[in-house]
């Protein structure tokens, strides 16, 4: 499996956050996008999650199943968390495994791999930041996916919180999954780089 994206070009607001970018990334591959701050690195993200068009060039998955489309086979973990706070953690997880169409998931153990299991029946209107971010990332774990789009993952986790980031990240490029991270803190992961320029 490999993601491509071939001369790819990003309008937003009527101007050109960037142009001509080319990359790629191998099954088993982490790729970080680098850049200052108003480069496009979530621009790109979103390109490849579907939530923004391309204004050119083409982003493809090859190897992946032909009967889906990329978005379809990504996880895209953005700013924001996305949670409804009035439903419990569980309820939570569970909503967006029905939502992604996932498997039948055990909701306990997803939840403990991430440290919130003690918190699984609390209103997520309830969570510190930190808190909401671990749920987040379980959504990760609650429905298989072979793309992972990360937009600064590590924002709001302490330590253990990096920690458990990093090790399910491990987890999924061992078993030949992707990731592409926009990120300005080092992840601890071999990685390869996509420099994006632009203005600030």
């Amino acid at each position: 499996m490999r993601l491509l994206g071939s001369g790819v070009r990003c309008v937003r607001g009527g101007r050109d956050i960037f142009s001509g970018l080319d990359f790629q990334a191998s099954a088993g591959e982490l790729l970080t996008v680098v850049g200052r701050n108003g480069s496009g690195k979530t621009s790109l993200l979103r390109l490849i999650a579907g939530l923004l068009t391309l204004a050119g060039g083409s982003i493809v998955l090859e190897g992946g199943e032909s009967e889906l489309t990329l978005p379809e086979q990504a996880h895209y973990l953005g700013h924001r968390d996305a949670l409804k706070p009035a439903l419990s953690v569980s309820e939570n997880l569970g909503f967006w495994r029905d939502f992604l169409g996932g498997e039948r998931f055990d909701a306990g153990k997803g939840l403990a791999a991430i440290g919130l299991d003690h918190a699984a029946h609390l209103p997520a209107g309830y969570l510190s930041a930190g808190q909401r971010r671990r749920l987040s990332l379980a959504r990760l774990i609650a429905v298989r996916r072979p793309l992972w789009l990360l937009d600064e993952p590590t924002a709001a986790l302490d330590v253990a919180g990096q920690d458990i980031l990093i090790g399910l990240m491990r987890d999924h490029l061992a078993g030949g999954g992707l990731i592409v991270a926009a990120t300005h803190s080092q992840l601890g992961l071999d990685a390869r780089e996509l420099r994006i320029g632009g203005r600030a």
